[in-house]
């Protein structure tokens, strides 16, 4: 005889129509997919730190369980049934729950297809298709991420993304998490990556001490503190270290050309580019900039002492191999455009910055 739930398994189309107010919805993914892909009105609870966050959820009304493809939400729902709740489970999980918003699989039996089944792999590689199409940084990588999690070892599949960052930061993924990155290329705008899964024996080298590099995060646009961050780059890169600059939000100013560089751009990212700094000359001092007069008098000190101005020590980290890399989300939130900056530039999200902090042994923000 088949043992009874003490709790009820609803389908997606019972769970479209529920109630926040009156239902508490409880989400078991882990914190990166409910990122890219909300439910509005949930309680995040991880399955990976449950019961942890176990006394959020009230007992004078029924929970709602749900993850990613239903296999976490049955077990969880036990749990909480024999803790004295009223439970719902929701049948196939998030993935049969957006695969029923988007007209998609049948619900006879109360359980939609699983994820897995739902991308068709490729005849000739065997590989499953992710459209990261129009996602910004981080959502290409957590998709991928997401996608790759609870399947199996030699696991193929063709990610394609629009960000020209998801170049680099797919690299920088594959690298630390032990997976392969079959091929890489990009045609008419669309990068599309090749990648394939591995789960390391030994500890991934991502968990490896970190090596000797040096990573910088340039956040401030003022002159003094992009020539301290300068002098500190090509100290290390002298040292023979691997030097990563990042370029985020005003620090992305001190990256831009000098001359105005004709791109179409929207009311508002002309109004950003027009009270913002163009390049190196035009950048003012944390303090005493005295409406651009000390900065002036600084460059002067500089040339009068023999120190590098900051254009030569750009120059100088650039022949020296320092990584000067843009974010490409601040990027696109201050309006600004690649053709915009300077030669030598890459553009990077938070996979190229977190891979370069993992292999140094020390990270500044300036």
């Amino acid at each position: 005889m088949e043992e009874q739930k003490l709790y009820r398994t609803i389908t997606p189309r019972e769970f479209a129509v529920l109630d926040a107010q009156r239902v508490t919805l409880v989400d078991l993914r882990e914190p990166d997919e409910v990122l890219i892909h909300p439910v509005e009105g949930a309680i995040n609870l991880p399955f990976s730190r449950f019961p942890d966050g176990l006394g959020e959820l009230p007992k004078d009304r029924p929970a709602a369980v749900f993850c990613r493809s239903g296999e976490k939400s049955r077990q969880v729902a036990e749990i909480l049934a024999d803790r004295g709740y009223e439970v719902m489970e929701l049948a196939g999980g998030y993935a049969a729950y957006t695969a029923f918003l988007n007209g998609g699989a049948p619900e006879e039996s109360g359980r939609c297809a699983p994820e897995s089944a739902a991308p068709a792999p490729e005849t000739d590689a065997q590989r499953f298709f992710i459209d990261a199409k129009g996602l910004r940084c981080p959502g290409p990588i957590v998709k991928v991420a997401d996608f790759l999690r609870d399947r199996p070892e030699g696991t193929a599949v063709r990610a394609e993304a629009t960000e020209e960052a998801f170049a680099s930061d797919i690299r920088v993924w594959c690298e630390r998490t032990g997976c392969t990155l079959d091929a890489l290329r990009t045609e008419n705008g669309v990068i599309t990556a090749d990648i394939t899964k591995h789960v390391p024996a030994a500890a991934p080298e991502s968990a490896a001490p970190a090596g000797n590099g040096k990573t910088f995060v340039v956040f401030s646009g003022d002159l003094d503190k992009t020539i301290a961050a300068f002098i500190m780059a090509n100290a290390a890169a002298a040292m023979g270290r691997e030097v990563t600059v990042f370029f985020t939000f005003w620090g992305l100013n001190i990256l831009r050309r000098p001359e105005r560089v004709r791109v179409s751009k929207s009311f508002v990212e002309r109004m950003f580019g027009l009270m913002m700094p163009r390049g190196t000359r035009a950048l003012g001092l944390s303090r005493m900039n005295m409406g651009g007069a000390g900065a002036k008098m600084i460059r002067g000190v500089m040339k009068s002492r023999g120190v590098s101005s900051l254009e030569e020590l750009m120059d100088d980290a650039r022949a020296h191999g320092v990584r000067l890399v843009a974010c490409q989300m601040s990027m696109d939130i201050m309006g600004i455009r690649r053709e915009e900056l300077i030669d030598g530039v890459e553009l990077g999200g938070a996979a190229t910055f977190l891979g370069s902090g993992e292999r140094s042994d020390m990270s500044l923000f300036i």
